[in-house]
């Protein structure tokens, strides 16, 4: 056995793609050598990643595939053989087999008797496999977007995300010449383009490949990299000198990314004039953070300091740190001059005159401009806020409105124009600033979250009608105009507008439901339908993906009812608690068997009674279902009626003893025609009594 090592060297790939490419390139490789039997199931396998590589390192690795006999069958006996001679169609099949006539065997098959050939194949060398084999799992790896190179090939360009460079490919000592983008593989990679330049560096074996890159000061191992940004923020934030103390604030999403911009990083502070904290903290933090890549910095109690962060791909001496510290200052403070001048020169013009300015903002050619979307939603909003007041939910009608009608406005501002990652916020704050009140300033400032399934939801109830009735009013819009995402294509992010209805129904207590918010903007009935299939899948994907419930319970919850997320999820959740205990699978299993039994009297026209009468329940069993059902059909339904759908199925559960008694003792379908109708009818009221939460038909039970 031995270690494989490959590694792919290119121009830098954009940060945002190298993750998933990582994976990727792990997975197709350990899947390769799985499928040609050149590593057991579950070997060891690591990957690296830096901007300039992927690469993979598989231990375990066999020196060749062992030989694999395979039996071949031929011709039936009666053609192959004449006169109990060889004919020529046995001949035939030994020369395709690669043996001798003699080393034909017959065997008996179901068809009567057949000439066959056992035949060994040998196997390749791993080096073999590899090198022949490889270069098709890059090729097939994704990227959003490919480049081509190498002019002269114009029939055949290479297409990958960045041009290769280098490669490495290494089974134990030995190089394995794969080839790919007009490079074969040796044991030479490059390490840091500046602190090591471009000299080659000789990898050895598999084993010394991150010990190697990293005395060519390149940490290949990701996680270790993310390690010391972190690590190196804590350390340089406590050189800050600052009377209330500091902190960089945390940022998740901007730690990955400068993880896959660096090979060696290293970390140097900096500072602003404090003059501009009067600029309101969104602002500058998305300066710092989405235009320069800085982290902010906090004092303890959270507020905004004035000094900022920066991860360097390198380690500069004192002189150079000075250097690039004040030209880190420099570039942000022109940034924050740029953002106050927007700030100031936005707010000469009252926010609420900008209304009319809407009209020369295109929404979409067919559906008009952001003043006829603001009117759409304003109405949108007001059938929204019907709706839950009259099922007596309070919140502020008067705010929502004005939230809806001015919730495009910052579109028309050249803050929003030169930061559009802030829309919305910025309006939001400059609604606060207008002196509007904080519910319809709130509102604004939460229209576009959640912007994923791990953002939050608005925080106000007006947020979240507000940011409902905007989605459903594009989503509605495009619908109508054939515009529904087909595939894996989406262009105006219908989906993820979906998502975030669902998931604002799910996670705050607005009494909505969804056929209620389709209502609300569907222009025709065809396009509520088509909306109402959408939308269901979409609380599909919600309960799937965030909130990870198993599928056939998701298929169970929703057979019984998709329209209120809330209550799904509810639902949901009590199912997945309860779903592994033996009574639950047992009713669970039964029901299915009722169901099944129902659908076979149907497809052989056989009715069952209009409803259960007591007087032809002849056997114990069968009077003790019906009695029994009947008693705790009344506490399930007042358990579903609080909420506690738990307690619900547990209680249904306990049908279990009757339900096996019934089975073992009754034959539903018996001759007497009264009595077979009857126990259809018994069937059918327990699964409509004790089906409302779920369809435990869907359920999958073990055995």
């Amino acid at each position: 056995m031995s270690e494989f090592l490959f590694e792919i060297g290119l121009e830098e790939i954009p940060a945002r793609m190298i993750a998933a490419a990582e994976a990727e390139l792990l997975r197709r490789t350990v899947a390769l050598l799985e499928r040609e039997r050149l590593i057991p199931a579950g070997a060891a396998a690591k990957s690296f990643s830096t901007p300039r590589r992927l690469a993979v390192l598989i231990h375990h690795v066999a020196e060749r595939q062992d030989d694999v006999a395979e039996e071949l069958t031929g011709p039936a006996t009666k053609i192959a053989f004449k006169d109990g001679a060889p004919g020529p169609a046995a001949i035939a099949f030994a020369k395709k087999a690669g043996i001798a006539v003699e080393e034909l065997k017959v065997i008996q098959t179901p068809k009567g008797e057949y000439i066959a050939a056992t035949t060994v194949k040998p196997g390749r060398t791993a080096a073999e496999v590899i090198a022949a084999e490889l270069p098709k799992e890059l090729s097939a790896i994704y990227w959003p977007k490919n480049m081509h190179w190498r002019p002269g090939r114009p029939s055949n360009p290479d297409r990958f995300v960045r041009p290769v460079r280098w490669l490495v490919a290494l089974l134990g000592h030995a190089i394995v010449p794969v080839e790919f983008g007009g490079y074969t593989a040796s044991d030479v990679t490059y390490g840091h383009r500046v602190l090591q330049g471009p000299a080659p560096v000789q990898v050895k074996s598999p084993a010394s490949y991150a010990a190697t890159l990293n005395e060519a000061f390149v940490m290949a191992d990701v996680e270790l990299r993310r390690h010391t940004i972190r690590k190196a923020l804590d350390h340089v934030c406590r050189t800050i000198q600052s009377p209330a103390g500091c902190r960089w604030r945390e940022d998740h999403a901007l730690v990955d990314k400068l993880t896959h911009l660096t090979e060696w990083p290293s970390v140097i502070a900096g500072a602003f004039d404090p003059e501009y904290l009067t600029l309101p903290e969104e602002v500058l933090v998305t300066v710092m953070r989405d235009h320069q890549n800085y982290f902010a910095v906090e004092d303890k109690e959270g507020k905004l300091a004035a000094h900022f962060l920066a991860v360097l791909n390198t380690v500069p001496d004192e002189r150079a740190a000075v250097t690039i510290q004040h030209g880190n200052a420099r570039v942000l403070r022109a940034r924050f001059n740029d953002a106050r001048f927007f700030w100031e020169f936005d707010q000469r013009t009252p926010f609420a005159e900008r209304v009319d300015l809407l009209e020369n903002v295109t929404f979409q050619k067919d559906l008009g401009s952001y003043a006829v979307k603001s009117s759409r939603v304003v109405t949108v909003s007001g059938k929204l806020g019907a709706a839950v007041s009259g099922k007596g939910f309070a919140f502020h009608s008067e705010a929502l409105l004005d939230a809806a009608k001015l919730a495009k406005v910052d579109l028309t501002c050249e803050l929003v124009k030169e930061f559009t990652e802030l829309q919305g916020i910025i309006g939001g704050l400059y609604a606060r600033a207008a002196g509007l009140s904080e519910t319809t300033a709130a509102a604004i400032y939460d229209q576009y979250t959640p912007a994923s399934m791990e953002d939050r939801i608005p925080s106000t109830a007006e947020g979240c009608l507000l940011g409902i009735a905007d989605r459903i009013d594009t989503i509605a819009g495009m619908f109508s105009l054939g515009l529904e995402p087909t595939g894996s294509k989406d262009p105006f992010a219908l989906r993820r507008a979906a998502n975030s209805i669902v998931k604002i129904l799910a996670d705050s207590q607005l009494p909505l439901t969804l056929s209620e918010v389709i209502a609300a903007a569907s222009p025709s009935d065809e396009v509520a339908a088509k909306l109402k299939a959408f939308f269901a899948e979409r609380l599909d994907f919600f309960l799937r993906e965030a909130k990870g419930q198993a599928y056939d319970v998701v298929k169970a919850v929703l057979a019984v009812g998709a329209d209120d997320p809330r209550d799904a999820v509810a639902r949901a959740e009590a199912v997945s608690a309860v779903r592994s205990s033996d009574d639950f699978a047992a009713v669970s299993a039964a029901f299915k068997r009722m169901k099944n039994i129902l659908a076979q009297a149907a497809e052989k026209s056989v009715a069952a009674a209009a409803s259960v009468d007591d007087s032809l329940l002849t056997d114990p069993s069968e009077k003790a279902l019906a009695e029994h059902s009947a008693i705790l059909a009344g506490n399930v339904q007042r358990l579903r009626a609080a909420g506690d759908f738990k307690a619900a199925l547990e209680a249904i559960a306990t049908l279990r003893s009757q339900v096996d008694a019934f089975f073992e003792a009754v034959m539903v379908m018996a001759p007497e025609p009264e009595i077979r109708a009857n126990r259809l009818a018994l069937l059918q009221k327990v699964l409509a009594d004790f089906s409302g939460i779920a369809e435990f038909s869907e359920i999958v039970t073990a055995g």
